[in-house]
């Protein structure tokens, strides 16, 4: 075997074509187009077998080799590790779970291996780099073939570690079988995916599954919830805890003229907040604790987590005049993510916090309000607008944020991307604006800059972070918080471009 794959468009001669069942069609139905392309076997469950049996053999379904198993999903980790020769087994791999902070942890991780001049993959919700090569990724963590093909290629580029982000879903699919991570990593719970997992038990229990033999060695858990704690007490693996109060094994201290403490069982180290809010202290400290985990010295540590980690969507300044709002973009989708990036920003504006906010469709609906709620407890004034409405009607999303951040009853509202009285601009609204020509952002700075004075001000706009597309009704349109941001500042209209790859799971 020279490959595997699960889309058979994409087999190449010598590769083993995995045909598993789908949400509409089983990928036995497409067996004869990999080998027409050259697939050497398949593999398969009973009832794709059994979809063979009844195709026969003939022109357009040529005879081939087929692996029977009970779940292939399962088996399909274990196979593309031998078949791309055990890569992660070469490299020194960091997996990082959690509701909220797994790309900032990533990126501050990556950053700390680079200042310990260590070459690193990595692997997540807004890029795979391979070397010095980056690619947008079509999902936080790829199927288990793709993994390893990737890991494969950057051994190969003479890459000696990897830092990746693993979902609630990649677990719960198999499709980090085959990797025993050196360490793993876990932020925080809160709630999401609940579209996916019946309950927030399940939620939890799928993300417990990194903290086991069969997929990491030892594991640093973030105390900041009581779901952390209760995986430090119930993981199968040894794990070091990190946490502002004093029974983590490292304890996090306050932030000083841009640093924090961080003491524990090797010493003590002064480690740089990059950026701002509570939560990313706590995501330098788990990045700071898994190098120290994997053997690196306090003193090399420390030196290397000084080097800037520049996070895409992540708490990311857009730049404007000296006069004008400070404007932010971030990626929080949670009420709690809300929650905390508001939390970081109120005591930094002196002025007007504006924040615009919106829910994905198609998603845990339970959240919607809860983050509108989350919004409107922080901010001035408040935008809900939408996000990715996917299949449905992006109105029935605002109205459930709107009623959450309204039920906190200190905004008036007003009609969509109405002008608000320059009069009276201590007054809290609440309005809803749709993405159009990007109304719902223009409106925001426009806010900001109505209030003087303006660089007092701070805008936010929250959920599509690093995201430069926008889903609806399945179409995908090119749409990046940032750019319109950049034209609202310049007072031009935005005009969407670029490339449109979307990031799910």
């Amino acid at each position: 075997m020279t490959g595997v794959t699960l889309d058979s468009r994409t087999v190449l001669p010598g590769d083993l074509y995995a045909a598993l069942p789908g949400a509409n069609v089983h990928g036995a139905t497409f067996v004869g187009a990999a080998a027409r392309s050259g697939a050497a076997a398949v593999l398969t469950d009973p009832a794709g077998a059994a979809l063979l049996d009844a195709a026969g053999s003939d022109r357009d379904h040529p005879e081939i080799p087929v692996l029977v198993v009970s779940d292939p999903r399962a088996a399909l980790g274990a196979v593309a590790s031998a078949v791309y020769g055990s890569p992660a087994a070469h490299l020194q791999t960091f997996g990082i779970t959690g509701t909220n902070g797994k790309t900032t942890t990533a990126y501050l991780l990556a950053a700390g291996l680079r200042g310990l001049d260590v070459r690193a993959g990595l692997i997540g919700t807004v890029e795979t780099r391979l070397g010095d090569e980056s690619l947008p990724s079509a999902r936080t963590t790829p199927e288990a073939p793709e993994l390893h093909a990737l890991m494969a290629v950057m051994r190969e580029r003479g890459a000696e570690a990897l830092v990746m982000e693993v979902s609630s879903h990649a677990l719960a699919q198999h499709r980090v079988d085959g990797v025993v991570y050196d360490v793993a990593v876990f932020t925080n719970l809160s709630q999401d995916h609940l579209d996916y997992h019946a309950t927030m038990t399940d939620y939890f229990r799928a993300k417990a599954a990194l903290f086991t033999p069969a997929r990491a060695a030892r594991g640093v858990v973030c105390l900041g919830d009581a779901w952390g704690q209760r995986l430090a007490a119930e993981a199968a693996i040894p794990v070091t805890t990190v946490g502002s109060d004093a029974g983590a094994d490292w304890r996090v201290g306050d932030v000083t003229a841009g640093v924090f403490f961080l003491t524990g069982p090797a010493g003590q180290l002064v480690v740089p907040a990059h950026l701002p809010g509570t939560f990313n202290v706590m995501n330098a400290a788990a990045a700071a604790v898994a190098l120290i985990t994997v053997g690196y010295a306090v003193a090399d540590v420390e030196r290397a987590m000084h080097e800037p980690p520049a996070v895409p969507g992540r708490m990311e300044v857009v730049a404007g005049g000296p006069a004008d709002p400070r404007c932010i973009v971030d990626f929080a989708h949670t009420p709690e993510a809300v929650q905390s990036a508001l939390a970081a920003l109120r005591p930094t504006t002196p002025g007007r916090l504006v924040v615009v906010v919106g829910a994905g469709g198609d998603r845990d609906r339970g959240k919607r309000a809860l983050m509108g709620a989350a919004a409107a407890s922080w901010a001035d004034d408040v935008v809900v607008t939408d996000d990715n409405p996917r299949s449905e009607d992006p109105a029935s999303i605002r109205h459930e944020v709107t009623l959450g951040a309204a039920s906190v009853g200190r905004h008036r509202q007003v009609a969509a991307g109405a002008d608000v009285d320059p009069e009276a601009p201590h007054d809290p609204v609440l309005t809803e604006s749709g993405r159009g020509r990007a109304a719902d952002i223009a409106w925001a700075v426009a806010r900001a800059r109505q209030c003087r004075p303006a660089s007092d001000n701070t805008v936010v706009v929250l959920g599509k972070g690093h995201e430069t597309g926008q889903e609806i009704a399945g179409v995908m349109h090119p749409f990046d918080d940032r750019d319109a941001i950049a034209s609202a500042l310049a007072g031009t209209p935005y005009r969407p471009h670029g490339d449109v790859p979307g990031a799910s799971a």
